[in-house]
């Protein structure tokens, strides 16, 4: 028998990236006291610096708060989670530990791409919707337009559709209202046992790791021993408690709640995301969990010093104990040598891990170009799938070549969709349906594979539509590629670090710009250093960097010509030796500049 649990309100807020869903969250903080005045501060629930900085959320946040409506104490647990397309996963987990979302679209902006993502996976989940339009206050704002797409987008009247403004405070309290209102309370079963669904972690040097958990069934107490179904590892709760929004300790976990499980494990790969929580002496059957994130992006990091590569991987396993769709083992490099081939979410994944790494560990990484998963048939049959450009098969080796393709949802102003046609033209994309959307916007659906979702296109897009596109995409599946790998050969060696894997059609363009690029960023070397473009057998493109001067008969004064040819000729066959023999100082930064193309 299920029972409701009429106090407490599960719920979430999603929205897409900058539609003003932290400054929501600070007013509601602010408004039911769970922060006092003098203690706030902007973006309170973006714990990390870089959260900050960027204006955007990283990592799912959890907090508690409350509030009495009609005379009745209520609980209200909100998760705030990212905007961004490459965090969906964490949107995700966080629908599936509540009961009702708020779903926020900017006034300025109207509903973009992401949203519907967004508004497909709670639809999924059978989250009850609260629609809610922000930024009333701005003078750009179209209110009235926006909030009669909204109604048209989740089928409800403009009645229902909510006006809020996070700035001023406007129509924050009637939303709180709205939310204890409309999403229903939690359910608990009459049980004598445990389960509780982890939907995040985090990790304490002292605490070992703390697991973020929504209690479906029974209760959870300090001292109860309990065990992870999936990982099958016991351990003992040394705290429980709730987020408000600072952790604090209490004497039980009740069913309906959302709060923290101290383990005291500290062996990594135990904790993951989607495991259930039970008791030791009366365990129940695993909730239904997640799906891992899948990594979309690969790219090898190598410490700059061998002597870093431990430091490299201890910081490696830290974040991926606070960040479980961060995927990574290890591989070696006749030039770079041992480093790691590391799975992300997408580009802007890639570069929060790379900063993170620069910032909480002080490692700086020397980073390949990023690039995806391959399906190799060789000639001789063999099978092999290919995670790294430098280890893309020759040309001539292969029968069949297959790679990811994506799925692109585009909303943007009709007087685009000309110069966007012809963007995507160029990014060998399949063009399906145009549809008019909302006032004055048209959605554009595409396929195209993902390794040209990674060249550029996210710039592209806003260059060649003013910054009016927004963009959501989820991958398809396999398809047949026209691809082949393109080296860059400095004084005749390949550098494995700038190797990618290019449409055959583009080869000639890439091999000029990669070559372009580094002859400009290369500094000069005692010799005469070649920089060439190699692909699909042959030299493609080729500079030559010219060797440094140096006036070695500077110091001679007066005498014969003849002491001056002697030592030119003597510099001549020093050069001719070390570019024979010589080793080409590529500096760190280089690569970088290559790889953000700069």
């Amino acid at each position: 028998m299920r029972e409701p649990i009429r106090h407490i309100r599960n719920f979430s807020i999603i929205a897409h990236i900058d539609h003003g869903k932290s400054t929501l969250a600070d007013r509601m903080l602010e408004l039911t006291g769970t922060i006092e005045k003098r203690k706030m501060k902007d973006q309170v629930l973006d714990s990390m610096d870089l959260e900050r900085e960027r204006g955007i959320t990283i990592k799912m946040q959890p907090v508690r708060m409350e509030y009495k409506h009609e005379g009745e104490p209520f609980i209200l647990n909100l998760i705030d989670t990212p905007g961004h397309i490459d965090f969906s996963y964490e949107v995700s987990r966080a629908l599936k530990a509540v009961e009702g979302s708020v779903l926020l679209v900017d006034a300025t902006q109207g509903v973009q791409a992401q949203t519907l993502t967004v508004l497909a996976t709670a639809r999924e989940l059978g989250v009850v919707l609260v629609p809610v339009v922000s930024k009333i206050d701005s003078p750009l704002a179209r209110t009235e337009e926006v909030k009669e797409e909204v109604a048209k987008l989740i089928g409800c009247s403009v009645e229902e559709v909510l006006e809020v403004s996070g700035k001023t405070g406007d129509g924050v309290e009637h939303l709180i209202r709205e939310i204890i209102r409309r999403v229903p309370p939690p359910s608990r079963e009459q049980t004598n046992g445990l389960r509780a669904l982890v939907f995040d972690f985090s990790y304490s040097e002292h605490k070992g790791i703390i697991l973020y958990v929504r209690v479906f069934e029974g209760s959870v107490a300090r001292a109860d021993e309990l065990v992870l179904v999936a990982a099958k590892e016991k351990c003992s709760a040394l705290a429980v408690g709730i987020f408000h929004p600072d952790p604090r300790d209490k004497d039980r976990l009740e069913a309906g709640e959302i709060g923290y499980i101290v383990t005291g494990i500290k062996k990594p790969g135990v904790a993951s995301v989607g495991d259930t929580i039970t008791t030791q002496r009366a365990p129940l059957e695993a909730l239904p969990g997640y799906m891992n994130p899948r990594p979309v992006v690969w790219a090898s990091l190598y410490p700059e010093s061998q002597d870093d590569f431990t430091a490299l991987r201890q910081a490696l396993e830290r974040l991926r104990l606070t960040d479980p769709a961060l995927s990574f083992e290890e591989e070696a490099s006749t030039i770079l040598g041992r480093g790691f081939r590391a799975g992300f979410l997408g580009m802007l994944h890639l570069e929060i891990i790379s900063e993170r790494l620069t910032r909480e560990f002080g490692i700086t990484p020397v980073m390949t170009t990023p690039s995806i998963t391959y399906e190799v048939e060789y000639t001789n049959g063999k099978k092999e799938t290919i995670y790294t450009p430098a280890k893309f098969p020759d040309h001539g080796t292969t029968k069949v070549i297959l790679e990811p393709w994506v799925t692109v949802k585009i909303i943007l102003p009709p007087e685009y969709v000309g110069p966007l046609m012809v963007m995507l033209y160029d990014h060998e994309a399949e063009v399906g349906e145009t549809e008019l959307f909302g006032d004055n916007r048209t959605a554009i659906t595409a396929q195209l594979p993902l390794r040209e979702l990674m060249r550029n296109f996210f710039d592209e897009l806003k260059s060649v539509t003013s910054g009016f596109a927004s963009l959501s995409y989820e991958i398809v599946g396999m398809r047949s590629a026209d691809v082949a790998r393109l080296d860059v050969l400095v004084a005749d060696e390949p550098v494995p670090a700038f190797a990618k894997v290019v449409s055959r059609k583009k080869m000639e363009r890439e091999a000029e710009s990669s070559v372009e690029r580094l002859h400009k960023v290369l500094p000069r070397q005692m010799f005469v250093t070649k920089i060439q473009g190699r692909g699909m057998g042959r030299i493609i493109s080729s500079r030559t960097l010219s060797a440094m001067r140096k006036d070695v008969t500077g110091y001679l004064y007066g005498g014969d010509i003849t002491r001056k040819m002697k030592l030119l000729e003597k510099q001549k066959k020093g050069k001719k030796k070390m570019k024979e023999h010589g080793k080409v100082n590529i500096p760190q930064d280089v690569f970088l500049k290559m790889i953000k193309g700069e």
